[in-house]
Formats: C-alpha cells, structure tokens, sequence
C-alpha cells in the first residue's frame, strides 16, 4: 500500500498523522508543504483544495484528515486492524501556531 502524505513542518494535525501511521508501522511518502511550495501546489491539485493534512493511501485521497480520521479510515477500509497502543502526541490537535494555519 502506498502512501503520501501532504503535511506540515510541527503542526497538531500533521503530528497526529505522523503517530498513527507510525502507530501501524505504515511507510509513507512525507511531503513538508511549508519548506517545499512545489508540494504545497501538488497537494492543492490533487485535494482540489488548500487544507491540510492530506494523504493519499493507494491513490485514494483523503483530504484535511487528521490522525483520528486516518485511524478510522485505515481501519473502516480493513487497511489496520484498531490497536490500541498509545501514541506519544494528541492524534486530533490544531496547530499551535495560528500563523502556520493555511486556509
């Protein structure tokens, strides 16, 4: 299963991506769309909007998830099987820094 995920540098809803898919031992493609404009565009095109995170697990997208979307999904689509290990960060935070925020 291929994955892409479109996220920021240090954003709540990126980390909380980052730990499920951690969580699952998931490999992934992670694309930062705040140092790399290029991603950014790619994201956009590819979402048909601006929010983030989004990833693309075998080319179906899913956009402006969070961690706890992503687990649920994985797990509704027979992807995962729902563990529950604990992960390190919250899996459905904002961003703290509102200046990072992309509308």
């Amino acid at each position: 299963m291929e994955i892409t995920a479109y996220l920021k540098t240090s954003c709540g809803w990126s980390n909380g991506v980052r730990a499920i898919l951690a969580k699952y031992d998931l490999p992934y493609v992670e694309k930062d769309i705040l140092k790399n404009p290029e991603f950014r565009a790619e994201m956009e095109q590819r979402s048909g909007q601006k929010l983030s995170p989004c990833i693309v697990v075998g080319g179906h997208m899913l956009p402006d998830i969070s961690g706890e979307e992503l687990e649920n999904w994985l797990v509704a689509n027979d992807l995962v099987r729902r563990s529950e290990a604990p992960v390190e960060v919250p899996i459905n935070s904002s961003c703290q820094n509102k200046k990072q925020h992309v509308a």
